[in-house]
């Protein structure tokens, strides 16, 4: 049976260490966050994850969700796990006060994310669909709106969902169907069907807040007609209680590859009442606030998956006899040696630590600039850090998730044949973590976010949010002997990533095909190049600590050692990435398309 601790130990040293998430407390609003308050509630979340919701996860994907007479049933256990969650105020850990949220930061959320997810990402569907129906509301609800349905929201008595896909829609969504009719007193009736709904229709809460894009009669075609909605499951009164159900119904749920206790819903929506949230016409704006943060959460899907199917592989990797060491016997009192002593298996565990461990600080400091960018009292900065978001989302998400299900594959490649088996759950990581690369806009539509709005964005100026703090590292570091062997690498890697970014401009001006052939490769080269940065602020902050006599030397020379991995045995996957990039749109376009 598989097992989960929380890496609080890692998760600290880079909050506290790295990234100084402390300073924070600067920021209007969280003038009592300190390190002490940081660590009581990671490791109070630490717990309900792994003592509440990882118990469940293979028992929950055993059962699965069942649809009966209309109502979604979820797994046994999951019921009383949401209320201990809830009850317990994390549904609303970022959330507004005014609200009845705890006001933290976003940061930690982002923590809490990434440990629920490992200990049961089904789980995590739930409560992190409400949260984007929060942030919806929350930045363009009306006050009446806000006030009926935020306390509900971060109470966890009410869940919320995004509802954009439609049968003949995916990505395109000015293709949608759904239609909403004005009905003189404000409120809509809304006409369509939407699918792959997650959390649609469940037994957690008792009432589901569905927001809706449709089309009002006068709506232009396209992405500029669509508008957002609150369609509530239960008629809301005046003074909060539930009134009748609305013409919203769940017709069927999906049948999945993974993430098997999340209920993922056809939604039928049969003349249900709805409100406008936010402008006519204008509803894409607000449905990617949601989409946004899901996108967030997503790559925290892929890091909290790698990090449970890591840990398993290397308890199994310790324990598992097989054959001796390629330099003799380690263990002659025992039959075989352990497998961790063979370099291959060593590349795969390598390969995960290298990858969690850059991707978590980079994940942290997201989450942080989130913050700054939300909080800060200077303009300036919060533009500042608001670009480094809008720039690093699409690029968490599709390397974390790519990488989530790399690393899932290459634990269960640790047990060999043991490892396709149920029961020791490394098979059931592979599965999850597989959609985590398709919801919330696939990992080739992040690319193609990145390279055709991302990069040419203010002509340039979001990239320069991440260009400039890492070319200012490198020329402070480079004379430092004890970090060049690992600025060096960043520098060479840093300078062909400047050569592609120009090349993709040049080229897709002319040609925009050149950059959508590029635009994957791209991504990856960019992200390989953020985590060099990472651990090159990880390897600083070790020296640091080492030099001051930490009495944390073991754990300290581990995250040196795993960065000159990182360096010698990932990032050069950059330069391969740089020659794709480099060979333009020809390979992917001559070939006609009857030769396929």
């Amino acid at each position: 049976m598989p097992s989960y601790r929380p890496p609080l130990n890692d998760i600290r040293f880079i909050l506290h260490d790295v990234l100084k998430a402390e300073t924070l407390a600067s920021l209007p609003g969280y003038g009592d966050v300190s390190q002490d308050l940081i660590d009581q509630i990671i490791e109070e979340g630490g717990k309900i994850c792994e003592e509440v919701l990882f118990p469940l996860n293979q028992s929950g994907d055993a059962e699965g969700c069942v649809l009966e007479n209309g109502v979604v049933r979820t797994p046994k256990g999951f019921k009383e796990a949401y209320d201990t969650f809830a009850q317990g105020g994390w549904c609303g850990l970022s959330a507004d006060p005014e609200y009845g949220g705890m006001g933290m930061p976003m940061l930690l959320n982002t923590v809490m994310q990434e440990m629920i997810c490992a200990a049961n990402m089904s789980f995590g569907m739930y409560p992190g669909l409400s949260q984007g129906a929060y942030e919806a509301l929350h930045h363009f609800g009306t006050d009446e709106q806000k006030a009926l349905y935020l306390p509900k929201l971060i109470s966890g008595e009410w869940s919320g969902t995004m509802c954009l896909t439609e049968p003949h829609c995916g990505t395109d969504l000015g293709l949608i169907k759904t239609k909403a009719d004005p009905q003189g007193d404000g409120t809509y009736k809304i006409d369509g069907t939407k699918i792959f709904i997650s959390a649609g229709e469940h037994d957690l809460a008792e009432n589901i807040v569905h927001l809706v894009l449709a089309r009002l009669p006068d709506a232009p075609e396209g992405v500029k007609g669509i508008s957002l909605f609150v369609v509530s499951k239960f008629m809301p009164k005046e003074d909060g209680t539930l009134g009748p159900r609305n013409g919203v119904s769940c017709g069927s749920i999906e049948h999945k590859m993974g993430i098997k206790a999340s209920s993922t819903c056809v939604m039928n929506f049969d003349g249900a009442i709805g409100e406008l949230v936010g402008e006519p016409h204008k509803g894409l704006k607000a449905m990617f606030t949601m989409m946004n943060a899901a996108r967030l959460g997503v790559a925290m899907q892929g890091l909290g998956v790698a990090e449970v199917a890591y840990q398993n592989a290397v308890i199994y990797a310790k324990d598992r006899l097989q054959m001796r060491s390629l330099k003799g016997a380690k263990n002659p009192e025992k039959p075989a040696d352990p497998i961790i002593v063979h370099p291959d298996v060593r590349r795969m565990l390598l390969t995960g630590k290298a990858f969690l461990e850059g991707a978590r600080a980079l994940s942290y400091w997201v989450g942080m600039n989130l913050d700054i960018s939300h909080r800060h009292e200077d303009e300036a900065q919060r533009q500042k850090a608001d670009d480094l978001v809008a720039l690093l989302t699409p690029i968490v998400k599709a390397y974390q998730t790519d990488m989530g299900t790399e690393v899932s594959i290459l634990s269960q490649q640790v047990y060999g044949g043991h490892g396709y088996i149920w029961e020791c759950g490394m098979e059931q990581y592979v599965r999850d973590a597989r959609i985590a690369q398709i919801y919330e806009g696939t990992n080739g539509i992040q690319a193609l976010d990145l390279v055709g709005r991302k990069m040419p964005q203010g002509y340039g100026r979001l990239l320069r949010r991440f260009f400039h703090p890492v070319f200012d590292f490198i020329n402070a570091e480079q004379t430092n002997p004890k970090m060049q062997e690992f600025v060096f690498p960043l520098a060479k890697a840093f300078a062909k990533l400047q050569q592609s970014t120009a090349t993709i401009a040049q080229k897709g001006l002319k040609n925009p095909e050149e950059a959508g052939a590029a635009s994957t490769d791209y991504l990856r080269q960019f992200a390989l190049v953020a985590l060099a940065y990472m651990w090159c602020l990880i390897v600083k902050t070790a020296q640091e600590k080492l030099e001051q006599g930490s009495a944390d030397k073991d754990f300290l020379e581990a995250k040196l050692k795993t960065a000159r991995f990182f360096m010698e045995r990932m990032l050069p996957e950059a330069e391969a990435r740089f020659r794709m990039v480099m060979a333009g749109a020809a390979p992917l376009m001559d070939l006609a398309e009857s030769d396929f």
